[in-house]
């Protein structure tokens, strides 16, 4: 199932990404270069409505996804030409589908209204403010009305709202985080993978399928938005590809004592996403300090210290991918880890985000 998402994911955003940027393009949709706040690098119109192509293909494989399990659970037994064996594979599975409809359900209505939202604002731009306050109202539906929340070792009040910050907080960092052609697309494309694959270690089936989705949706459209980018996904995609990738964050199981993960687990989904968190904690930093509003664009992001630094923008994406990997890739370790084992592997996680402070001090202070 999860090679299969990551395929179908990975092909429906490679065929319908350039038909909407050919849509976009006929209809004038386009991203002008040089914008007012001087925080546009791109040199020619591009074509917005990326997101699209990203939203379709994460899902739509969703949706049929559901109408397969319903379909099979309809199916006789007797007449499905199985062997006795094989029924309680296909059945189980099925069956696991359909109790998770509502939920399912309504990951899939959330991340409807971020894709509205970014259409909205990537057509003419919405009031921060009213931004964050839909992201607020899609995070607690979901922790108040679904029970989709973690820590609750801190009572239901402290979970819901532990959670909704994480959602709000994860979906604003790659919204943060799409400030360079290819950048969003293949941080979430390894930061999908990594968690796919600690999921799939302690025998969880949907989540490692959601994230293999999103995995293969930002591979997908990177074919055409890495530098230079024929196709932009705007705030249509990137904040769907953070929702997503933050609701599955918190879906995932990361402590199990019966099967001997560690209470460090929690910490996976902190390194997997340092890089997004610390850029988007460095940007509102410096636009604090600047005294500036934080959701004002600027070229302040690593991203943009890197290219002044010398290095190209394939190159500076390319090294954000480096470091995410770097972050990433330990932390799957982190569920099986002891005490010593824990600490080294965030001590190696705050040395590459010390590595990127450091950089980023040569294209003078925050």
């Amino acid at each position: 199932m999860g090679g299969a998402s990551l395929v179908s994911a990975t092909a429906i955003a490679a065929l319908v990404t350039p038909l909407v940027g050919h849509w976009a393009r006929r209809r004038g949709w386009l991203d002008q270069p040089h914008g007012t706040a001087g925080h546009k690098t791109h040199e020619v119109p591009t074509p917005l409505g990326g997101g699209i192509a990203l939203f379709l293909a994460i899902v739509l494989p969703m949706v049929l996804m559901l109408l397969a399990a319903t379909l099979a659970m309809r199916w006789p037994i007797e007449t499905a030409g199985e062997a006795p064996s094989a029924m309680p594979l296909w059945r189980a599975w099925a069956g696991g589908a359909i109790q998770k409809i509502p939920q399912t359900l309504a990951l899939i209505a959330g991340g409807v209204v971020m894709h509205v939202l970014g259409l909205l604002d990537d057509r003419r731009p919405i009031p921060a403010s009213v931004k964050l306050l839909v992201q607020i109202a899609v995070a607690l539906a979901l922790t108040v009305g679904f029970g989709i929340r973690a820590g609750e070792a801190l009572g239901p009040v402290g979970a819901v709202v532990l959670t909704s910050m994480w959602i709000v907080a994860i979906t604003n960092a790659f919204n943060f985080l799409d400030n360079m052609d290819g950048l969003t697309a293949g941080v979430a494309a390894i930061a999908g993978i990594v968690l796919a694959a600690s999921s799939v270690l302690v025998g969880q089936v949907f989540v490692p399928c959601l994230l293999l989705l999103v995995a293969g949706a930002a591979l997908g459209f990177l074919r055409y938005n890495f530098p230079p980018a024929s196709i932009f996904m705007g705030d249509a995609g990137s904040l769907v590809i953070g929702y997503f990738l933050a609701v599955s964050s918190v879906l995932t199981t990361y402590y199990d004592p019966d099967l001997q993960r560690t209470p460090f687990g929690v910490l996976v989904p902190l390194v997997v996403f340092a890089v997004p968190l610390y850029d988007m904690s460095s940007v509102v930093i410096n636009r604090y300090r600047r005294g500036v509003s934080i959701f004002a664009s600027d070229r302040h992001h690593f991203s943009h210290r890197l290219v002044r630094l010398g290095m190209s923008r394939r190159i500076a994406v390319l090294t954000i991918y480096l470091a995410t990997a770097a972050t990433a890739l330990p932390a799957m370790l982190l569920p099986y880890a002891n005490w010593a084992g824990a600490i080294v592997i965030v001590a190696q996680c705050a040395c590459v985000l010390a590595l990127i402070a450091i950089l980023e001090s040569r294209d003078g202070p925050w």
